[in-house]
């Protein structure tokens, strides 16, 4: 059994929030590469270079990349053989991300009532997900998100008959709606299967995945490649300007389930898709 004091999850995360936020992972910074090269509108050639400055300057001077500092995600893998002491993790989480958000003079966007409205003016409480993992190791991934972004996202409880097809039109319809709101080139994160909460896990959670990493399965990372190149089709472009590059990756996870479901979540991201990982 191997001990872990809260006061170590409390400074893991507040690191994380802030560098979370100051700096944009590789994967994406090399895909804006790639879309220079492959773009041929200069309006959004121009803005790719605009965006990738927009990171560089962010990383050099120690600043958001986007004024919207997001909601903090939290995605807990906890070892079986771990104990945690000092406290509760939940309260310790969250205190990293009070901490975080106040020293990294970032924005504090969380009201604690969705009616009431009332600011938290500390960006708590965070939205933690815990998976309980064989081992002794303790891995917190954490993801600010904006909800330019979130508010664009959809679920659909689609019929088996649907099929990929009817899985597919849905993921086009959401991007094609949702347009330049979530201010693209947007990473797309798609849940397939389980049940209505255990799809939007999964699109959540497939964000956290390298962009230039394709599913496991043959099957879906095809499907992964030709619903991107479909999104890319529909000339919606960086910012709304029109262009080839709507999207920068489509991420598919999935998971069993009904043989009367078909449940489909679609969780879309900006390009400021950020995550960061502290392993304790």
């Amino acid at each position: 059994m191997r001990t872990i004091d809260v006061s170590k999850i409390t400074d893991a995360v507040r690191k994380l929030c802030i560098e979370a936020n100051y700096f944009l992972p590789d994967d994406i910074k090399n895909r804006f590469d790639t879309a220079l090269n492959e773009e041929t509108f200069p309006i959004a050639k121009n803005f790719i270079k605009i965006l990738k400055e927009n990171a560089d300057v962010a990383a050099k001077e120690n600043m958001p990349i986007c004024q919207d500092t997001g909601m903090a995600i939290v995605f807990i893998e906890l070892g079986q053989d771990v104990h945690i002491v000092g406290g509760s993790i939940e309260e310790a989480v969250n205190e990293g991300v009070r901490c975080g958000y106040v020293d990294g003079y970032l924005r504090k966007s969380v009201v604690g009532d969705p009616l009431e409205r009332v600011n938290t003016n500390d960006n708590t409480p965070a939205i933690i997900h815990y998976e309980i993992i064989p081992g002794d190791g303790l891995t917190i991934t954490l993801s600010p998100k904006g909800y330019g972004s979130e508010n664009m996202s959809r679920i659909r409880m689609l019929k088996p008959s649907d099929g990929v097809e009817g899985v597919v039109q849905f993921i086009l319809d959401s991007v094609r709606e949702a347009g330049p709101n979530p201010c693209p080139p947007i990473i797309v994160g798609v849940g397939i299967g389980g049940s209505f909460e255990k799809a939007a896990y999964l699109a959540k959670k497939s964000l956290l995945r390298p962009i230039d990493s394709r599913n496991p399965i043959e099957y879906y990372a095809n499907l992964e490649n030709d619903i991107l190149t479909a999104i890319n089709g529909l000339g919606i472009g960086p910012q709304g300007f029109g262009g080839l590059t709507t999207a920068l990756a489509v991420n598919i996870e999935t998971y069993a389930t009904h043989i009367a479901g078909l449940p489909v979540a679609v969780n879309i991201s900006c390009h400021a898709t950020r995550h960061k990982v502290a392993q304790l």
